[in-house]
């Protein structure tokens, strides 16, 4: 006679057939999301062929970390070519008015690259060389570059032929694809599952109830398909019928029951996890920031970019050192140092004893002062100190506008046992000339009251200003002008120091206070005392005014540059000079 547990035997036999195939199938599908069907691990754009020519083109900083990971560009263009990185707020400066092509994003398949058209000016200088670059490669007819970023913050590229013809407009960039398969790992894990399933009903027999044999409600293949019915039609197992209480269910009923909920349990939870890993994360609110937002409070030179500034400039002033020709400067040195080496270059040629300016060193780089003050001009220190620099020297550079190269403005020694400033490295403030804000004395006071003080021996400045073996250029000027009037019976002496107001630099201490640098104009005025007198210039004067004796009287000029530092507020120290020079520029007979 057959029994209940017999008649189940198909049943259960096609239920575990099922179960593996499935489980198969769906092991299989994940195994297939890892291998044959896994997402590309780069993803390419092409710029589109019909763009607009145009001198310049931009590719947006937020294009190298739009996808994350390093982004590589593939570039073709006729002839020679440039691509230059710089900060987006000094690319927008340096492109300024030219028409230019703006690569600004991706289209949504990925495989476009989306560009924007700038009308404007159809031409503009070559970016080579420039000093806004933190990097450069120049090459022709085709560059492979990796892109990517030389310090903190955001970083945009500049692509151009010569500033004249158009920039190359064969553009591929290749980006990192999203390669997760956020489904792979659970679809194996629920397949595996599934086919274990499936072979505990093969092998495992049903068990009997107390009874020896089961109701309609109770154990056996009732339950199985109470569990399956929960994982696949997601509803509640049938209530057992004719009010029988349902009997404890078999071994096998009761693990399937636990293999098909553990499965469903980490269905829902692995699907969970897979839909969790492909949310977005919140996006920061208040819009993005403008490129000048971002780079704001960044350094307008980094390390590296300083030294080959500083490199170029030191071998331009050794050309024309070495020549005694200020053409050679011309490219790397302007303002008062062109103006000081220029006399000092014409004076030379006719006294060998003139003594020819310090040498301006690139190493031993001691120190450098950049500013985060990113308008225009841009000024920047450095302290080095290398052959032929007795003491350390400090030169000012600045940068006019954005497509000018920085040029040393001035140079000056620091005082013998001088202490140069503790300023922060990595970019300090700017402050206006007259600005006192948290000073002592603004810039423009401060280099007043040295003025002052070189013109006057009773100067109120006097106790204002440390004086002596630290600051040996005050008693040196001091001691020189009175040696003149001492000297020159037959004649009447005027001696002037005055500030150049459009010279003046103030930079943040780290102690709070400021390091001031300027230029001051030393006029020495002598007149004779009587009709009749005569006046008698220095061999070096004598080649600038054309002669060495007068009658009629005398002015010589003199160019002063320096640097102050000022305490900061509530402070009783004097301030002090932490550097100066003078240089002969003029002498004229009246």
């Amino acid at each position: 006679m057959q029994t209940p547990a017999d008649d189940r035997t198909p049943l259960r036999f096609k239920t575990a057939v099922a179960l593996v195939l499935l489980g198969l199938l769906t092991l299989l599908a994940g195994i297939g999301q890892k291998t044959v069907w896994a997402p590309a691990e780069t993803v390419t754009a092409t710029a589109p062929s019909n763009a607009e020519a145009a001198p310049l083109t931009v590719i947006d900083q937020k294009l190298r970390t739009v996808e994350g990971g390093t982004v590589t560009l593939k570039v073709k263009g006729e002839g020679n070519f440039v691509l230059a990185a710089g900060r987006p707020d000094d690319v927008t400066a340096w492109v300024g008015k030219t028409a230019h092509n703006t690569v600004s994003g991706l289209s949504e398949d990925k495989k476009s690259l989306q560009v924007e058209r700038t009308d404007g000016e159809a031409t503009a200088p070559s970016p080579a060389g420039s000093d806004l670059w933190v990097s450069s490669e120049n090459a022709s007819g085709e560059l492979d570059y990796t892109w990517t970023a030389p310090a903190d913050g955001e970083w945009s590229l500049l692509l151009a032929s010569d500033g004249t013809k158009p920039a190359p407009s064969s553009i591929e960039m290749t980006f990192p694809n999203d390669t997760s398969t956020p489904w792979a790992v659970p679809l194996m894990v629920i397949g595996a599952l599934l086919m274990l399933a499936g072979l505990a009903l093969l092998v495992l027999k049903p068990g009997r109830g107390k009874s020896g044999r089961g109701t309609p409600g109770s154990g056996g293949q009732g339950g199985t398909k109470a569990a399956l019915g929960s994982l696949f039609a997601k509803r509640a197992a049938a209530p057992a019928k004719s009010g029988t209480p349902a009997k404890s269910g078999s071994g096998s009923s009761r693990l399937s029951i636990l293999v098909a909920a553990s499965t469903a349990a980490l269905l829902a939870g692995t699907g969970a996890a897979a839909n969790a890993s492909q949310s977005p994360e919140p996006a920061a609110t208040g819009g993005a920031a403008s490129p000048a937002a971002a780079t704001g409070d960044s350094p307008v030179l980094l390390d590296a970019q300083f030294r080959r500034i500083l490199e170029q400039v030191a071998s331009a002033t050794a050309a024309g050192d070495a020549a005694k020709d200020a053409k050679k400067l011309a490219t790397r040195v302007a303002g008062t140092e062109l103006q000081v080496r220029t006399q000092n270059y014409k004076i030379r040629s006719r006294v060998a004893s003139y003594d020819a300016r310090m040498p301006v060193r690139a190493t031993k780089l001691l120190t450098t002062v950049v500013t985060d003050k990113r308008e225009w001009p841009r000024q920047v220190l450095a302290v080095t100190q290398g052959e032929g620099n007795v003491v350390p020297q400090l030169l000012t550079l600045t940068q006019k506008s954005p497509r000018e190269n920085y040029k040393l403005v001035g140079t000056s020694p620091l005082q013998p046992g001088t202490t140069f400033p503790s300023i922060a490295r990595n970019g300090t403030e700017s402050l206006a000339p007259g600005d006192k804000s948290g000073l002592l004395y603004s810039g423009q006071e401060a280099l007043a009251g040295l003025a002052d003080r070189l013109s006057k021996e009773n100067s109120t400045f006097k106790s204002k200003l440390v004086e002596g073996a630290s600051s040996p250029y005050i008693a040196d000027t001091l001691s020189y002008q009175a040696d003149v009037v001492k000297s020159g019976v037959n004649g009447k002496f005027v001696f002037a120091h005055k500030v150049q107001p459009d010279s003046t630099v103030v930079f943040r201490t780290s102690d709070g206070g400021a390091l001031v640098l300027g230029r001051l104009t030393f006029n020495f005025d002598g007149t004779p005392k009587s009709e009749g007198d005569k006046l008698t210039i220095g061999n070096d004067a004598a080649v600038l005014a054309g002669g060495k004796e007068t009658t009629t009287g005398m002015v010589l000029n003199f160019a002063e540059s320096v640097a102050v530092y000022v305490p900061p507020t509530g402070s009783k120290d004097p301030m002090k000079l932490v550097a100066a020079t003078r240089g002969l520029v003029g002498a004229s007979f009246k």
